[in-house]
């Protein structure tokens, strides 16, 4: 089960992955990122990511009415010329974490990000 630098180094391997972060979206703190980041800086991407996903679960729309603790799975944000993955990840203590995958369009498959990154997710040893 990887740490924090063995899954954001796996995401990397994806194949057109451009950028990632692990984000705790209670501060919107990076916990650590690696490759590029759309705004040039890791940190304004990561509070940015996290207004994102904070604009989401707070809609009553998206709540899940089996878990409201985990509201939401995933975001997909696509652009002319890439995708922007945000995966909400699970903890065994009181955090809120996502995963935000930058990934090439042109280069990378979405479906086969998507997976990779839910099974990252569910992998990831935070502590």
């Amino acid at each position: 089960m990887p740490g924090i630098d063995d899954c954001l180094a796996q995401a990397m391997a994806i194949t057109g992955a451009r950028g990632v972060s692990l984000t705790d979206w209670s501060s919107g703190l990076a916990l650590g990122h690696q490759g590029e980041s759309p705004s040039g800086d890791h940190e304004t991407t990561a509070a940015e990511a996290t207004d994102l996903a904070r604009a989401a679960a707070d809609c009553p729309t998206f709540a899940d009415q089996e878990d409201p603790r985990m509201p939401l799975q995933d975001l997909i944000l696509t652009t002319r010329g890439s995708y922007h993955l945000i995966r909400f990840v699970g903890t065994s203590f009181d955090s809120r974490l996502l995963l935000h995958l930058w990934l090439d369009r042109a280069q990378g498959n979405l479906a086969v990000a998507r997976l990779r990154l839910q099974a990252l997710a569910e992998e990831l040893v935070v502590g």
